[in-house]
């Protein structure tokens, strides 16, 4: 096992986020509300919860990043675990509220609630009870949000307190971000990485944030250059979409990647446009975040952050760690088993190897979908790629499929290149071209409408 030191003063911090304002003058949104601002709406929406009893769920349907922002304070001092929802369409947050019992809903903007819902409007500028008056929770349940996952299927997951704010704690002081800087972020605040970087880094930092949330090659190139950002928090979907541009000033000095893995090249093309290497960030929305690696610095491998005890057992990547979500089984030692298949690598960290459900079986033999990947992008033209195991109707078995990025490649010329590595049972039965990857709106590959393709 290794071993770790925890970040210090976890606790203590997040609850002087409640009695000490120390940024109060300066903006939380860039040229919109002030860390004043944000702490006075904080304060009316705790007075709004006072008589909900059991600390019951709202759901926090907005992506106004001030209100996401006073709405989490709200919650830490005691009021109700706020809900983030996956999608604002009246189907789904009528599922959301069968799945959960939600009666209750922060928003700014008219949506199609389920009958009974009960509406709450933050008033900036109305101040309730200083936030200072009640005690922090930390280690009490502050919100449940959605990830896909791989099956597409929405998953609710509850996080806590510490795994929230400790986690934005270590990110502020290891990457030194402080008042000094101003964030701009291209993925919702209502998914956890967007969340994170966009909404609770700046709260314990001081740091400045944009309001919007620019998804198109020139939109983020020209808010980061006008509004001159010095981070950027972006998805590797748009990293690729940014690799042969240039225009995003000189002011950027960090860039974040996560919410999938990075394309080695894609990396190399934004560090030699834009003198800044990219920063990946491993993990996930249960997991919180695990370990980095900037490969414009020469880091092949993944380092695990200081704050996580981590071990490697039969080729799976086991975790202890404050940013766990609580519901995750662990063993007797408090370790968490992830998907995920790594191998050490020098001098203290690891590689992925793909996901340990990625080995399937075809015909009783054992089959890497990562391996036909990392082949098939290997070839001309080819600049993405997913392989997938479908189930065959009516059958235990499954049939092997690759959708390619690049309608310029050739999936006859990908057969053979397989064909001359892979047993006939391994090779993908089907091999199809398209311009660009199906894309959820968190940056993650839909793999849900990508099967749909094979159908």
């Amino acid at each position: 096992m290794k071993s770790n030191a925890s970040f210090s003063g976890v606790e203590a911090a997040i609850a002087a986020l409640l009695t000490e304002n120390w940024f109060a003058e300066r903006e939380f949104i860039y040229t919109g509300a002030t860390f004043a601002d944000i702490y006075t709406m904080a304060s009316w929406l705790r007075a709004a919860f006072a008589d909900r009893q059991n600390r019951g769920t709202v759901c926090l349907t907005t992506e106004d990043k001030a209100i996401i922002a006073a709405a989490l304070l709200a919650s830490l001092a005691g009021g109700p675990v706020l809900l983030l929802p996956y999608a604002f369409s009246g189907q789904a947050l009528a599922g959301m509220q069968q799945a959960t019992g939600f009666t209750v809903a922060i928003t700014d903007t008219p949506r199609d609630f389920p009958p009974g819902i009960e509406i709450i409007q933050p008033r900036r500028g109305e101040a309730g009870p200083s936030l200072s008056l009640f005690p922090a929770l930390p280690g009490e349940e502050l919100l449940r949000l959605y990830t896909g996952g791989s099956t597409g299927t929405p998953q609710l997951w509850s996080k806590s307190g510490i795994n929230i704010f400790a986690e934005a704690l270590f990110l502020a002081h290891h990457f030194a971000v402080s008042h000094r800087d101003r964030i701009v972020a291209t993925i919702s605040p209502l998914h956890i990485y967007g969340l994170l970087y966009s909404v609770v880094l700046p709260l314990v930092s001081g740091a400045t944030v944009l309001a919007g949330t620019p998804s198109f090659p020139e939109e983020i190139l020209r808010t980061v250059a006008d509004q001159e950002a010095t981070v950027l928090v972006s998805v590797p979907a748009h990293y690729r979409a940014l690799r042969d541009r240039s225009g995003l000033g000189t002011s950027l000095r960090l860039a974040f990647s996560s919410a999938g893995m990075l394309d080695a090249e894609d990396n190399t093309a934004f560090c030699r446009h834009n003198g800044t290497g990219i920063v990946e960030i491993y993990g996930s929305t249960e997991t919180g975040g695990l370990a980095l690696r900037n490969r414009s610095q020469g880091e092949a491998g993944f380092t695990p952050y200081p704050t996580i005890d981590w071990k490697i057992n039969d080729q799976r990547l086991h975790i202890r760690s404050p940013y766990l979500s609580p519901g995750l089984q662990r063993d007797a030692e408090d370790f968490f088993i992830t998907g995920d298949r790594v191998e050490p690598c020098a001098p203290a960290g690891f590689q992925l190897r793909g996901r340990a459900d990625s080995i399937t079986k075809v015909a009783g033999k054992r089959v890497d979908l990562e391996e036909l990947r990392a082949l098939i992008k290997q070839q001309p033209d080819v600049a993405d790629c997913l392989v997938l195991a479908l189930a065959e109707t009516g059958s235990r078995e499954h049939r092997i499929v690759a959708l390619v990025e690049g309608q310029a490649a050739d999936p006859e010329a990908i057969r053979k290149a397989l064909a001359a590595r892979f047993e006939p049972y391994a090779l993908p039965r089907a091999i199809k071209t398209i311009d660009r990857l199906p894309m959820k709106a968190n940056g993650k590959v839909d793999r849900a409408a990508i099967a749909c393709l094979f159908q």
